[in-house]
């Protein structure tokens, strides 16, 4: 008689093949070209094409509330860029790590990150539980 057999665990994959790799990367690439698009916009938004300075301060007719509102609106728009560039550099990582051979693995507990949070989140170090955990 035959030896019934234990239900088996799920087995887990301990990577992300080349071809979601692949996948990943260019996800990561289109990301990139639209900050740096984005960021582009904002460099021309902020700055006269003719004189190279910001686009407010070369105003003599400006009053004393416009400058202050321009100067508001500047830095509004250097946080946004920053905050841009910060993201800039987590896609960098991101591309860096899928280089290595290291991108879609839990920094925490070692385990591979869900694609779909890396679909959302592509330059994501933690699996969504040790996240919300470091979070708590």
């Amino acid at each position: 008689m035959a030896k019934p057999e234990a239900a088996k665990a799920p087995i887990r994959k301990s990577s992300y093949s080349k071809q979601e790799l692949e996948y990943f990367k260019k996800i990561i690439l289109e990301k990139k070209k639209e900050i740096l698009e984005e960021l582009e916009t904002l460099r021309d938004t902020m700055m006269d094409s003719t004189t190279g300075e910001y686009a407010s301060e070369n105003s003599t007719y400006s009053t004393h509330m416009e400058q202050g509102t321009d100067a508001m609106e500047r830095e509004k728009t250097f946080l946004f860029a920053s905050r841009e560039g910060k993201f800039l550099n987590h896609l960098q990582d991101a591309l860096s790590r899928i280089e290595r051979g290291e991108y879609g693995r839990c920094s925490v507990c070692g385990k591979l990150i869900e694609k779909e949070r890396l679909e959302a989140v592509p330059h994501a170090q933690q699996c969504l539980a040790c996240k919300l955990h470091a979070a708590k």
